[in-house]
Order: C-alpha cells, then structure tokens, then sequence
C-alpha cells in the first residue's frame, strides 16, 4: 500500500484545493445572505458582511467582493423600500372617501378576483422565517409583512360583519348574507382560502349567528362552517388543501398554530445536539406555504371594487356590532319579528 500514489490535484497543488474550497464556501455564504429575512438583516451582521467585504477588496478578489456587496445592497434597499410602504397610510387615513354604492353593484365572481388580489399582494411579501419568528417570539417588529396580512385578514372580516348588520330591514341583512355566501363559493374556486375563511368568520361570528335567519340560509352556512371544524383538528380543511394546485392562498393562523405547537412541544437541542426531528417538523408545515408563494395568480385589478372596499376600514368594533345586535333581538326575544313590526 506504500506505493499508493493520491492525486496530483491534490498532492501537488494544495493552495488550488484550498481556493476551491474556500470559493465555494464563500458561494455558500452569498446565498445565505440572499435568502436573509428583512428583519434578521441587523446592524451588527451588516457591519460584519461589510468588513469581509474590505478584506477581499484587500486580498485583490475584486470580484467576489463585487458579488457580495451586490447582495448587501440589494437587502438594504429591500428593507428601505419596507420602511416606505409601511410608513404610508391607508387610503381612508388619507382622506381618500371610500366608492359610493353597494355590494350588490357588483358580480360575486368580480369580488373574489378582487379579494384575491388584494390577499395575493400581502401575502407574496411574507418571507417564510417571519413566520417561524413568530411562532417563537410573537413579535410585531420582527414579522412585519405577516402582521400586515393578519391584520388585513382580521379587518376583511369586521368589514363582512359590519356591512351585515347595519342593514335596517331583515330581507337586506339576508339579502347580503347570500351574497356573501356566493362570494365565498368563487374564492373557494380560486383556492382563496385566506378571504374564505375572513368572510366565514364573520358570518359565523356570535352577533351575526344569533339573529333570524331563514332555515335554507342558516343550514347552507352550517355546510361552510364543517372546513373550519376545531373539534377533528381541522380535517376538512388539510384535506381540501392538500389536494390543492397552486395558485393559492392558505389560512395563515393555522399555519402558525401548527408551528407554535410544534415548537412548545419540543426542545431545540437534544443532549447538546440539534433536534433534526423539530426541524424537519418546521420544515414540513412551511414547504406548502413556500409552495404557494411561487406560483401567482393572473387576475385584473377592479379600481372601482378595489376602492369600495376602502381598505376595509370602514368597519364598527366588536362592541358597537354587539349593541346592534341586540337593539334588533334582544336577549330572550325567541320568536321571529315580522317585517312589519321591524318598520314601526
């Protein structure tokens, strides 16, 4: 075995090994700092990033250093053009007046390719480890593109509730009601499950479910509510998602519910050693997520749908939706008002 000859690669040119190596490592550090979240790009990281970048112009790799340094400056505008969005107002703090008019000026299928829209414009900007932060640290600042898009989601469905209940007459309120379950059908159909599940929410929320409804209309809602069953963990919905193509949109909260167990439920570190188990658990709930973010959807903006919405801040809190509940059925009244009682 004595007589055993290595490579020449190897044996006579160790530096070319090591340069080798070394590039590729360096490649290897260039995409991680791509794949950087926005709020993991703090200052002590830039500073560091920045002197490696010196000590390459130094050793004369002006081209790596050029890579590297293109990268950096590609994450600092991104996160500059963030602060810019973030600090704009939404159309009503503007003063811009919200269209005049009403849901029913528009087709159901018109609305759901807006609602899409909008969602879709959200939810492409989340990056994938504002997530995962979220899931250990609930933390505003550090996942601001996600808590946009909750937000979003939380004032779409106090809108829903609001539009409903502020109908004087009970044939409007019903009225509405359908249209919201027609519009609901279309997002299905467009794999919308954020919109979806926004408008569900609303209808199924106590102070629209408690007032007077025709029995077909409270029992085709009662068809909707069986996706978002809590008591088989959500079984109907990680079906219906499961079988789903992209383009879509999922449900973010059980995304991050799915997460939050995840990481609650398991250490870190076992015996001083990665948990590759958790991990691979993390990975699993984020794969669809990054799945649904690369496919987009195809849809024309609706300015006249898009400003009736108004940003959805035209909405009651949970207290005043609450008091108009009420002032239409009180508590203990049970049987059903006619339309002529409603009027007087």
């Amino acid at each position: 075995m004595g007589g055993a000859v290595l490579p020449v690669s190897v044996v006579g040119c160790p530096d070319t090994f090591k340069k080798r190596v070394s590039k590729n490592t360096f490649f290897v550090l260039v995409r991680v700092v791509d794949e950087l979240c926005l709020v993991e790009l703090t200052e002590d990281i830039l500073k560091q990033l920045m002197e490696l970048v010196f000590r390459l112009v130094c050793n004369g790799e002006l081209s790596l250093a050029r890579v590297l340094r293109k990268n950096i400056l590609d994450k600092v505008e991104q996160k500059k053009q963030l602060r810019y969005t973030n600090s704009l107002k939404p159309l009503a703090a503007r003063g811009v007046s919200a269209r005049p008019g009403t849901l029913h000026d528009f087709r159901s299928h018109e609305i759901a390719d807006q609602l899409t829209l909008l969602d879709a414009e959200l939810f492409y900007k989340i990056e994938i480890p504002e997530v995962l932060l979220w899931a250990k640290e609930q933390n505003e600042e550090k996942s601001p593109n996600l808590t946009q898009f909750t937000e979003h989601f939380n004032n779409m469905s106090y809108w829903v509730r609001s539009l409903i209940i502020q109908q004087e007459k009970a044939q409007d309120r019903e009225k509405l009601l359908l249209k919201f379950i027609k519009i609901m059908k279309h997002l299905r159909k467009l794999n919308n499950f954020n919109s979806y599940l926004a408008i569900l929410s609303a209808l199924d929320s106590a102070p629209i479910r408690r007032l007077e409804w025709q029995k077909q209309t409270s029992e085709g809602l009662e068809e909707y509510c069986t996706l978002i069953d809590s008591s088989s963990s959500f079984r109907a919905y990680r079906a219906a998602l499961a079988e789903v193509e992209p383009p879509c949109i999922p449900y973010l909260g059980l995304i991050l519910q799915d997460l939050t167990f995840v990481h609650l439920g398991n250490p870190d570190l076992i015996d001083g050693k990665v948990n590759f188990s958790k991990r691979w658990q993390q990975f699993n709930i984020l794969d669809s997520m990054r799945r649904f973010q690369q496919v987009h959807y195809e849809l024309k903006r609706n300015d006249d749908i898009v400003c009736f919405f108004n940003d959805f801040s035209d909405h009651l809190a949970e207290e005043a939706l609450w008091e108009l509940s009420l002032k239409i059925k009180p508590r203990n009244i049970t049987r059903r008002r006619t339309e002529r009682e409603e009027k007087t």
